[in-house]
């Protein structure tokens, strides 16, 4: 019976596990930048939707913060509705150039870059349920419907998400400090989804040197 148990838990883990994940795809670091130790950046969550972006930009200020860089919610600093228009060259550089007169020598900029619309088929499941029953009218009549999931169509969406960090204190062309691509698999929660992505953010700058671990921190 534990064997039992065991297997359908394992089942019940695959299903749910892969409900909403990120994955990561790649990366890129400017190898001329050998040190970024930001005085101020401004975390920016580039969606109309105000609770993801403020989830977003709270949960990528805390990790930010706990390495001791001084971040900052664009939802703070910025107006709410600032991602609800398209902007001229002209007033994104009057942006960042109050910014700048504001402290700030660097952004982190998180937008959804695509969205890809998937179909997946999924096989029924057979779920053994040993000897318990030696009766087989009773045994079918309790438990009938509930040994085969028959198979189904599974429709769910895949947001391509990028988030990249710029140095104001660097010419134009050779801003960009990082820039990292990751896979929002079937997302079903703002908050789970939010903090699986940061986790991911951060794992990777670690990984790539652009911040520092926790460990070396303290």
């Amino acid at each position: 019976m534990k064997k039992i148990l065991f297997i359908i838990f394992i089942i019940a883990f695959l299903t749910l596990s892969g409900c909403s994940s990120t994955q990561f795809v790649d990366s890129w670091r400017n190898s001329e930048i050998s040190v970024f130790q930001p005085q101020k950046i401004l975390v920016l969550g580039m969606t109309d939707n105000l609770t993801a972006r403020k989830i977003f930009e709270e949960q990528l200020t805390m990790a930010f913060t706990k390495r001791n860089i001084n971040a900052v919610q664009s939802s703070i600093e910025l107006d709410d509705k600032f991602t609800n228009r398209h902007k001229t060259k002209s007033e994104i550089d009057e942006i960042k150039d109050k910014l700048i007169a504001d402290g700030y020598d660097a952004v982190a900029i998180t937008a959804v870059i695509g969205v890809d619309d998937k179909r997946e088929y999924k096989s029924g499941i057979y779920y053994p349920m040993g000897f318990g029953w030696y009766r087989f009218g009773y045994y079918y009549y309790r438990y009938q419907g509930t040994y085969y999931d028959p198979g189904y169509y599974d429709d769910y969406k895949v947001y391509h998400v990028e988030t990249s960090i710029y140095n104001f204190n660097q010419d134009e062309e050779k801003s960009l400090v990082w820039v990292g691509s990751f896979n929002i698999v079937d997302p079903k929660s703002i908050t789970d989804s939010v903090n699986d992505y940061v986790e991911q953010i951060v794992k990777q700058l670690e990984k790539d040197g652009v911040i520092q671990r926790l460990e070396e921190v303290y």
